[in-house]
């Protein structure tokens, strides 16, 4: 009988006439080993993560907080149910001087596997806006009060579940006698995609309770009112701020909010999202952003290039297909989104910023070199931040745009800031939504946009019962614009701004807002709307209160 023929295409050894043996040792040893971690390193698994004594204590920690606050109860394997998966997530928590502060190892649910309308239903959490905090910022500075962080510890696992959610047990802490069982959830986790928002509710809804009402302009400030004394209470999250005008007033309610929540007293405001707030003995307020633009210089291994003047250069303006494409968009659009965030505390790189967003679809070698120049100048700058000061009582903005700015669409450039006293609380540099047939109408739009904001801002301070003793007042640098504001002639020319027209000059008309003319060289919303040269570019930046941290102390 002849062996079956072998028809397939795979070449093996017979096919080839090879017929020696191959020959092998007596014994082979095949092994892998972990890579050894570091108690400096982050693990990215449980794995690498239990070979450590500090990572491996931080998670008992974090299991022995769920079962402290009733987070699961184990069941058997329900039919018919949707199992969500989990994750160990391991940080490195860091004082805003870089040392060490803490290991935090957090259980977090896989909310990616989440089946909607089963596993969760609504989703939506507020987050404070920006201006709010600087707005507290600067009222704390002028009124000299104290400024109070708290940190709630495992905020999430607060909140109550409303819909039915399984997880599978953690990873190294299964039950020995219930292997097969699930952890049914009676609280929050981190991960799912509603706990965000139950965690909101459950902390918002407990304030009124205590006298606490919130701002009908901003859903994370609240104001408690005693009299002629006031607490304000700022929620970000599982971050707060507090600060009254009396201390005793705000101890209580730090005495309330930690007889329900397990709250962490940080003391006197030092570091709170990225921003290292100081104090010099007049009671100013410092704020920037050191460590954040050290890490971010360091994450695009600029941290020894060469420092420039400016962030951009002057009409220096580039075409959304110029250059060619980076093969690897990815690090481009991580870098800008950080710069998105270091506006925070740094208004004069906003242009430049908002110039480099808009060619994140497709950024090229040459886009590229406009975020480097950005990063270039931040390495001259590093420590430059805000300084909030006391001053008058009085909203000023100052408004300006660069008409038919982008030489892509011809839209115009949208720039402004508003002034509480000395401090500046709001600013936006922003590319219009529809071309202007005139410097005039692009003006006009860029004052809409202001006032809509100068309206707002008035509305939170009204909330805080803050009342300013006269209109804010908006300076702009075109006469027509000016005319337009105040002039009750409809002209025929500005039929298609009706909605702007009237929301402008109906305030002006009620006093709500006054108009004042400035000239351009003086025009602080100028740094804004385009690439300036270095000696008016500083000079703005003095303007917007901005430099070194000189005689302020974290403590």
């Amino acid at each position: 009988m002849y062996p079956p023929v072998n028809t397939h295409a795979m070449q093996t050894r017979s096919k080839a006439g090879i017929v020696k043996s191959k020959q092998f040792e007596d014994y082979q040893c095949y092994y892998t080993t972990l890579p050894v971690i570091h108690d400096a390193t982050e693990p990215a698994t449980y794995k690498v993560a239990s070979q450590s004594v500090h990572w491996t204590q931080a998670m008992k920690d974090e299991i022995e907080a769920l079962h402290a606050q009733g987070t699961w109860e184990l069941v058997p394997k329900p039919i018919y149910k949707n199992i969500v998966g989990y994750r160990w997530v391991y940080r490195i928590k860091k004082n805003s001087d870089g040392t060490l502060a803490r290991y935090k190892a957090r259980l977090v649910a896989q909310g990616f596997s989440q089946a909607p309308g089963l596993d969760f239903s609504e989703t939506f959490s507020p987050v404070v806006r920006h201006t709010i905090v600087r707005l507290i910022l600067s009222i704390a500075a002028m009124n000299r009060w104290s400024l109070r962080q708290l940190d709630v510890k495992n905020a999430f696992l607060h909140g109550d579940l409303e819909e039915e959610v399984y997880i599978r047990q953690p990873q190294g802490f299964e039950d020995p006698k219930h292997l097969s069982y699930v952890c049914k959830l009676r609280k929050s986790l981190y991960g799912l995609k509603q706990a965000p928002r139950a965690w909101n509710a459950k902390f918002t809804g407990y304030l009124p309770a205590i006298g606490f009402e919130s701002s009908h302009s901003d859903p994370s400030l609240f104001v408690k009112h005693l009299g002629s004394d006031i607490v304000i209470l700022l929620l970000y999250v599982d971050d707060i701020i507090l600060t009254g005008s009396k201390v005793a007033l705000v101890q209580e309610v730090v005495d309330e909010l930690s007889s329900v929540f397990d709250m962490k007293d940080m003391g006197k405001l030092k570091y709170f999202l990225g921003l290292q707030i100081s104090y010099n003995t007049a009671g100013d307020i410092f704020v920037n952003q050191a460590k954040y633009a050290k890490d971010l210089l360091a994450k695009a291994g600029l941290s020894s290039c060469r420092p420039c003047p400016t962030p951009c250069k002057p009409h220096g303006q580039l075409l959304k297909t110029e250059g060619d494409a980076l093969t690897d968009p990815t690090i481009y659009r991580s870098i800008v989104g950080a710069l998105q965030y270091l506006t925070f505390t740094r208004p004069e790189i906003s242009y430049a910023v908002n110039t480099v967003c808009q060619f994140m679809t497709t950024p090229s070698e040459l886009h590229f070199q406009l975020v480097k120049r950005i990063l270039r100048y931040l390495q001259g700058t590093l420590d430059h931040g805000l300084t909030f000061t006391s001053g008058a009582w009085e909203l000023n903005a100052y408004s300006d745009a660069d008409w038919a700015a982008d030489i892509s669409t011809r839209r115009s450039t949208t720039g402004f800031v508003v002034f509480l006293g000395h401090n500046p609380i709001s600013w936006q540099s922003k590319k219009q939504n529809s071309v202007s047939r005139s410097s005039t109408e692009a003006e006009y739009r860029a004052l809409a946009h202001t006032a809509a904001d100068l309206a707002w801002i008035r509305q939170v301070l009204l909330d805080l019962k803050v009342f300013l003793p006269q209109p804010p007042t908006i300076h702009c640098d075109n006469l027509s614009a000016l005319a337009l504001s105040s002039n009750p002639v409809y002209h025929s020319r500005i039929k298609h701004l009706d909605i702007d027209f009237h929301f402008v000059r109906e305030r002006v008309q009620r006093r709500d807002l006054s108009m004042q003319y400035i000239p351009t060289d003086e025009q602080v919303a100028d740094i804004f709307t385009k690439g300036l040269h270095s000696p008016i570019f500083t000079k703005h930046c003095g303007n917007l209160r901005l430099g070194n941290p000189a005689g302020f102390e974290g403590e």
